[in-house]
C-alpha cells in the first residue's frame, strides 16, 4: 500500500505542466503549437522568454523531487518509486491526453532528491557533452544513461534500480530526437532547425 501512495503522489504531483500554464498565464498561448510541441523548458525556451524557461526547469525538477522527499519522509523505502512516477506523470500527463514532456528536468529532480552528490557530477557531464556537441538532445540523453553509473560510482546504489527506469523513460520521450541524430538532422543550440 505504501507503494502504491508513493506512485500516487509522485505521479500527481508530476503530472502538473508547469510549461503550459506558465506560458498560458504569460499570454504567450500554448506551448505545445511550437518547437517540438513538448511542454518542457527547452520548448518554453523557444517562445524566446529565458525567465520562464528557467522556471519551468525549476518546476519540473521540483515536482519530481518533493515527492521523492516526501515518500522518504512518510513511507521510508519508497522513494524510488516516488520519482519513476513523477518522471512518468511528467511525461504521460493525464491533464494532457497522457502527453507531456521529456522528462529530462525532472529526471533531474528526482536524482537530486534520490542521491544528491550523483545529480552534481551528473550537471558536470550535461554541461561538457553540451559544451562539446552544441546538441541539447544528446547532453540529455547520454546524462540519464549515465545517471545509474554514476550513482553506483558514488555509493548509492538503492538509486540505480529508479535510476534506470527514469532513464528508459526518458530516453522513449527522446525517440524522435534519435531519429534526427542518425538523420544528422538534430538541430544545434543556437542554430536553425532544419
Amino acid at each position: 500500500m505504501e507503494l502504491f501512495f508513493a506512485a500516487l503522489l509522485g505521479f500527481a504531483l508530476g503530472s502538473i505542466p508547469f510549461g503550459l500554464i506558465l506560458t498560458r498565464a504569460a499570454g504567450l498561448g500554448d506551448v505545445r503549437d511550437i518547437g517540438s510541441g513538448s511542454i518542457g523548458a527547452t520548448n518554453v525556451l523557444r517562445t524566446g522568454n529565458k525567465g520562464l524557461a528557467a522556471a519551468t526547469v525549476l518546476l519540473d525538477a521540483a515536482k519530481a523531487a518533493v515527492p521523492v522527499l516526501a515518500a522518504g519522509y512518510f513511507w521510508p523505502g519508497t522513494e524510488g518509486v516516488a520519482g519513476v512516477a513523477a518522471v512518468a506523470g511528467h511525461c504521460f500527463t493525464p491533464w494532457l491526453h497522457f502527453k507531456g514532456g521529456k522528462g529530462f528536468a525532472s529526471a533531474a529532480g528526482a536524482l537530486l532528491a534520490l542521491a544528491w552528490p550523483a545529480m552534481f557530477a551528473c550537471a558536470v557531464i550535461w554541461a561538457a557533452v553540451l559544451f562539446l556537441s552544441r546538441i541539447s538532445s544528446v547532453a540529455s540523453i547520454v546524462t540519464v544513461v549515465a545517471s545509474p553509473l554514476v550513482a553506483w560510482g558514488l555509493g548509492y546504489p538503492q538509486a540505480i534500480p529508479p535510476l534506470l527506469a527514469i532513464a528508459a523513460i526518458v530516453l522513449v520521450q527522446h525517440r524522435a530526437n534519435i531519429g534526427r541524430l542518425m538523420r544528422g538532422e538534430e538541430p544545434k543550440v543556437g542554430g536553425n532547425k532544419s
